[in-house]
């Protein structure tokens, strides 16, 4: 399954990385190829994103569904393409280092099934990883910014 992780110390204490992290319309806009998203309920939400698979350019709508909310440390979730044959999860993961300290870890996998599968594959292998890092230095950058305020 192509999957890719990226992590980034933070000069914030983890309740601050947790405040923002724990409520996804703080950060689901920061995703790479983000149109919108609506939540369904607490756990449940459908995400639009610009997919941009080689020569194939189109939407993709995911049901993402939060399978584990650890405060303040992890959240974890699946995700499940609406149309699309896409299935996959990830996490955000945040450690203390010390009182205003905060290691964060993102960790994504998805993979295509169908008969377009080991072409679709073999290009999420190579940008899923580049996606995960694009994601958690977003999500760092805004947290700095948040700070500055």
């Amino acid at each position: 399954m192509p999957s890719g992780m990226h992590q980034v110390v933070l000069d914030l204490p983890i309740e601050v990385v947790w405040g923002f992290v724990k409520d996804m319309d703080h950060w689901a806009p920061l995703v790479p190829g983000y149109i919108h998203h609506e939540k369904l309920d607490n756990r449940s939400s459908t995400w639009e994103f610009k997919s941009d698979i080689g020569i194939m350019k189109k939407k993709v709508k995911l049901l993402v569904e939060i399978t584990e909310w650890n405060e303040p440390t992890k959240v974890s979730f699946t995700l499940k393409g609406i149309k699309e044959k896409y299935s996959g999860g990830g996490y955000f993961k945040a450690e203390a280092l010390s009182a205003n300290k905060t290691k964060m870890t993102g960790f994504l996998d998805v993979s295509a099934s169908g008969a377009t599968a080991p072409m679709v594959n073999s290009v999420l292998k190579n940008s899923i990883p580049k996606q995960a890092e694009e994601m958690a230095l977003a999500i760092s950058t805004k947290l700095e910014e948040l700070r500055r305020v």
